[in-house]
């Protein structure tokens, strides 16, 4: 729908060897910024063996030791920090399931930087400077919101803090206002549609053009029916807290063929999540994470615990491109020695008649078995006789095409546990 993405900054136009030389010069800062400020790192570094000085191409990353989720919780709430804490100039956390969230902080310079990088990652996905940008993603400590909006602001565009929930006011806020950009988790835009429905009111006809959705894993046939729902280009952005935040690789909307990572600012490589081999592009494994310029809360090769590919660049050569995440290692269940991710059933879900998009995993145990059953409502509009064939179709290609028995309840509309934010996907409910 669109065309190749205007103004593009000159390291978006840079060959694959000035990007490379600028990786390794910001890299060897990265690492001697930590290594000098972070006690957690040069602990770290010494145990393993290692300096700053070891560091001489891009490849001698791989000598250094990983950063892992509980390193953070370890080091809660500062002391990570690579910067006296009067330095940073803001807070950020993700919930945490121990009960202590993970905390991130910014320097003034950071914050800077990753509006740049949101505003980058808002034009390529086809937003312009004067849109109107509705951010329906959450404000608060969760980085969505205020990521979304201080770049959507640097791009010149008109931005309206809708935040999540309220979802009649969503629609109404794009009713009336008019917006042409939405940023928003894929989830959440489905129960958006959902709700220009219950109102009686065509999503196609919105004035929206542009849907730029994360902070979950989506797949293509999501992609499909959003796009047919609403007459717009979806497309994918990708972030964590740990690293940054939303603006880390962006699908560009002229191809949507995998998100390019801005590889500027971070450095992505792929490891075997069981050895921790560095695995070669093109190899599906998890991706890790090194920053290369943040100040306040510098990572050196994060375990994101998200599985993706590498592939070379295409729209903007010199990045490469991350697939959509198909999953992470710790939602991945594994039923009687299959390994199942939410995404693949939700492929499922999606090519069935007669139910709707929403769905959650419960995993039971019975008989010291693991049972899996698959909760997705009906169609609002569906016939009631229709639940137990789609019941049963569901169950034929899960069977079929993942390998596993699973148990398919197709339940009333609006029953399930609805999010502003994130989905909960698996609800576990086995005896710990």
């Amino acid at each position: 729908m669109h065309s190749v993405s205007q103004d593009l900054e000159p390291i978006e136009r840079a060959s694959a060897d000035e990007l490379k030389a600028l990786q390794l010069e910001r890299l060897k800062w990265s690492v001697r910024h930590s290594y000098e400020n972070v006690g957690h790192y040069r602990r770290a570094f010494d145990d393993a063996g290692v300096t700053p000085d070891d560091l001489r191409s891009l490849e001698d990353l791989a000598k250094f030791p990983f950063l892992t989720k509980q390193d953070f919780r370890n080091n809660y709430p500062y002391g990570l920090f690579a910067v006296p804490r009067q330095r940073v100039a803001r807070i950020h956390a993700s919930s945490g399931t121990t009960g202590k969230p993970t905390v991130v902080g910014y320097t003034s310079g950071d914050i800077d930087t990753w509006a740049g990088l949101v505003a980058r990652s808002i034009r390529s996905a086809g937003g312009r400077a004067g849109d109107i940008v509705q951010v329906a993603y959450g404000y608060g400590l969760f980085t969505g919101g205020l990521g979304a909006h201080y770049g959507a602001e640097l791009l010149g565009a008109n931005v309206i803090p809708a935040s999540g929930g309220m979802t009649a006011r969503q629609v109404q806020l794009i009713t009336d206002f008019r917006p042409e950009v939405i940023m928003v988790t894929p989830s959440y835009m489905l129960t958006i549609l959902d709700e220009f429905e219950r109102q009686g009111v065509d999503p196609r006809a919105s004035s929206l053009r542009v849907g730029i959705f994360g902070a979950e894993p989506w797949t293509e046939q999501m992609r499909r029916e959003i796009e047919e729902r609403l007459d717009l280009d979806a497309v994918d952005i990708y972030g964590l807290s740990e690293v940054m935040g939303p603006g880390v690789a962006q699908e560009c909307v002229e191809t949507k063929d995998g998100l390019h990572v801005w590889e500027d600012h971070f450095y992505p490589e792929i490891i075997d999540p069981i050895t921790g081999q560095v695995l070669p592009d093109g190899e599906p494994g998890e991706l890790v994470f090194t920053s290369l310029t943040r100040e306040a809360m510098p990572v050196i090769r994060y375990r994101t615990r998200e599985l993706t590919t590498l592939r070379p660049g295409t729209a903007r050569p010199a990045f490469r491109r991350m697939d959509k995440v198909t999953g992470r290692t710790d939602d991945m269940i594994i039923l009687r020695g299959v390994n199942v991710f939410p995404t693949q059933i939700e492929e499922i879900v999606l090519v069935t008649e007669g139910v709707s998009p929403h769905f959650q995993l419960l995993l039971t145990r019975k008989d010291r078995m693991d049972q899996l059953t698959v909760l997705v409502e009906a169609e609002s509009a569906a016939p009631s006789g229709r639940r137990e064939s789609a019941a049963a179709v569901i169950a034929a290609r899960v069977k079929d095409g993942v390998g596993i028995n699973v148990t398919v309840e197709v339940v009333d509309p609006d029953t399930l546990e609805r999010s502003m934010g994130k989905m909960r996907r698996v609800i576990d409910q086995r005896p710990k």
